[in-house]
């Protein structure tokens, strides 16, 4: 750990990112008490790109998942509660 005042640390700012890209920790002071720490940051590493049709051939539904309802599910679904009771409170 590396301790500055601020002037030199302004001066020679360029100098210290480098030291602290090589993992070193500098601490800039004002009349000699610690106000910042200069440090390297946590790097988030990138997640890889999603690849369309990986599941290909594991995933199926029935052929009719789709189809448009019909009259008896319809007037089913029209007259559910929103929240259905759940027995007890």
């Amino acid at each position: 750990m590396t301790k500055v005042n601020i002037l030199e640390a302004k001066t020679h700012f360029s100098r210290y990112i480098d030291q602290v890209e090589k993992g070193e920790v500098i601490v800039v002071c004002r009349h000699n008490r610690p106000v910042a720490e200069l440090r390297a940051i946590q790097t988030v590493p990138i997640r890889p790109v999603r690849v369309a049709g990986l599941l290909k051939g594991q995933v199926s539904w029935d052929r009719d998942a789709f189809a448009p309802m019909t009259t008896d599910e319809l007037a089913e679904f029209d007259q559910a509660p929103v929240f259905p009771e759940t027995g007890s409170r």
